[in-house]
């Protein structure tokens, strides 16, 4: 009988003997932690574009808060108040440096304007999400936050889907002494007007509003019910297509495929590095038997059109001329060279275009600060199914879509400072605390599981005449009081 209870006792809630290792589980509660006030107030100015001019400088909402954010965070982050130095910070700083001495060689009369807006969008940017992103917390609010603001954007799109206006650009534009994005006149797609709500182009917030999905449909897994959850990134998703974009609509099929992948092939524990090798395998076998440059087939399915992905092809090709005569400190802000009838100076291609303005140096620095800081995050080690392990997976997913879909369009201004925000905010995965006690979302499943078992058991037990076992509750009893009663118990007996 003694041996019947403890073995009841262990089913139901684990063995909690002294020194174990097994954490007791419990039901993982969201967070009611708030987003820092700062991260509210840059976000916010992310999504209201509101534009005006001191003097000769180009203002935005977002460059006001960044300017005062700046310097302060730039000597909190040397002084270690959020953390070692990372690698990644030392090459963005060197990436923006580098970028101002191009732009001075270059432009040596636009330098001051040109390299103070760049270097504040993209460093202050990457500092707001690297010190005030900190935490499991933090980053659950912030991703509460960034749904809130995509669902509100919702309305407008539809609007501006059926009618063709932007009707909070418009607002923006009408108020004394400012002004806002430019309003975009461009072909309609499938029967639809392209959706540019509060970006300066449909692509930006096609990008705003993916960059959520993966964060809520993966690292909110557990906290809210699978319905809604499915629910919200439908939403997310659907938001993303009212851009009529496929540099949008490219990086959520990616996350889609990354988190069929990671389902199909869960058990396999060098999943990715297979992923990865499927990967170079396609691209030596494309390069091998098409008539055409590897580049070219990504582009043609990674775009809507037979002609975009012929005009990206022609973009990449004549960029790479221009970097080749201009290898160290690129061409600034001048005019590239290339083809007559390619009237437009749009370079399509993010990192293209920093290796064209600022030279290989520019680009390899802003290279050896991304990926690696990819990497590494993507490598951290947590425990599966955790909370961690869920968020820092579903970042991962994010900018893993990303980084691809940068090679088929550019960014500027707000959406270019806000993707180095949400790259930012996640280098705390690298120093997060791992303790004995994280929670995998799973975790309840066998308390449930075994519950039923002990219920069971207790039937049987009272069928066959047995007292049923004392230690069997419906409130798991403190950690380490199990095994004393197992000790008592069996004396007894």
């Amino acid at each position: 009988l003694s041996e019947h209870r403890t073995i009841l006792t262990m089913t139901a809630y684990g063995d909690a003997r002294p020194k174990s290792r097994v954490a007791t589980a419990h039901i993982e509660q969201p967070t009611t932690s708030r987003l820092p006030f700062a991260v509210r107030l840059y976000v916010m100015m992310t999504v209201l574009p509101i534009l005006f001019n001191v003097g000769s400088l180009a203002l935005s909402g977002q460059r006001v808060v960044l300017l005062a954010l700046v310097v302060p965070l730039t000597f909190k982050l040397l002084r270690g108040a959020y953390g070692r130095l990372i690698w990644t910070d030392i090459f963005f700083f060197l990436h923006i440096l580098w970028a101002t001495l191009a732009i001075a060689v270059n432009n040596p009369d636009r330098v001051l304007q040109n390299a103070g807006s760049t270097g504040v969008e993209f460093m202050g940017g990457y500092l707001v999400g690297r010190a005030y992103i900190r935490s499991t917390d933090d980053f659950l609010a912030l991703i509460r936050f960034l749904t809130i603001l995509v669902f509100c954007s919702l309305p407008f799109a539809l609007f501006e889907a059926k009618t063709g206006r932007p009707i909070l650009i418009e607002l923006m534009r009408k108020l004394p002494g400012f002004t806002s994005v430019p309003i975009l006149n461009i072909e309609a797609r499938m029967g639809l007007e392209r959706a540019q709500v509060v970006f300066a182009h449909p692509i930006h917030y096609g990008l705003f509003c993916g960059a959520a999905f993966s964060l809520v449909f993966v690292g909110l897994k557990g906290l809210i019910s699978t319905t809604r959850r499915y629910m919200t990134a439908l939403l997310i998703g659907f938001c993303v297509f009212l851009s009529l974009s496929s540099g949008a609509l490219l990086p959520l099929i990616l996350q889609l495929f990354f988190i069929f992948w990671a389902y199909i092939l869960g058990g396999v524990r060098q999943r990715w590095l297979v992923l990865l090798g499927l990967f170079i395998l396609a691209y030596i076998g494309i390069a091998l038997l098409s008539n055409r440059p590897p580049i070219r087939v990504f582009m043609t399915y990674a775009t809507f059109s037979a002609h975009n992905a012929y005009w990206r092809g022609i973009i990449f090709e004549w960029g790479m001329i221009n970097v080749w005569k201009s290898p160290i400190f690129g061409i600034g802000l001048n005019d590239w060279v290339r083809p007559f009838f390619m009237r437009s100076s749009s370079i399509d291609n993010f990192w293209l275009l920093n290796a064209v303005r600022s030279g290989f140096p520019g680009f390899g620095l802003l290279i050896l600060g991304y990926l690696p800081g990819l990497w590494w995050v993507g490598r951290r080690k947590f425990d599966e199914g955790s909370r961690l392990w869920l968020l820092r997976r579903a970042w991962v997913f994010t900018f893993a879509g990303l980084t691809l879909t940068l090679c088929t369009v550019a960014v500027w201004t707000a959406i270019y400072s806000f993707v180095f925000f949400l790259f930012g905010a996640g280098m705390w995965f690298l120093t997060a605390e791992v303790t004995s006690g994280q929670e995998s979302t799973d975790q309840t499943r066998p308390i449930k599981a075994g519950a039923r078992l002990a219920k069971s058991s207790l039937k049987r037990a009272a069928a066959e005449g047995l007292d049923p076992p004392a230690t069997v509750t419906d409130t798991p009893p403190q950690k380490g009081m199990i095994y004393s009663r197992f000790a008592a118990q069996k004396d007894k007996s």
